[in-house]
């Protein structure tokens, strides 16, 4: 599988290291979350057939996080952004 990194240009995803689920930059607040939530954020993760929001972390190369947008049934990668960018988007300065 390529993953067409958005500052490197297309790379084998052997570089790479797959980390699960992108909602995981969708962090609970620390100071106001309940044991629920970090229950949730820590545990319970989708298991969806199609299109799925992806972290990768590019370790053979500039080590840069990347959520990747692909297909689980065909591996067809439809998008990839740099994290840091996917976070600022949603508000999260980190």
């Amino acid at each position: 599988m390529i993953i067409d990194h958005p500052l490197l240009g297309p790379r084998d995803s052997a570089e790479f290291i797959y980390l699960g689920d992108a909602s995981l930059i969708e962090r609970p607040a620390p100071e106001t979350a309940t044991a629920q939530e970090w229950h949730a954020y820590a545990y319970l993760r989708g298991n969806p057939a199609g299109t799925h929001r992806e972290l990768w972390w590019h370790e053979g190369g500039d080590r840069s996080w990347l959520v990747v947008t692909r297909d689980t049934l065909t591996h067809e990668i439809t998008n990839v952004e740099i994290a840091r960018d996917v976070a600022r988007k949603m508000g999260r300065s980190k």
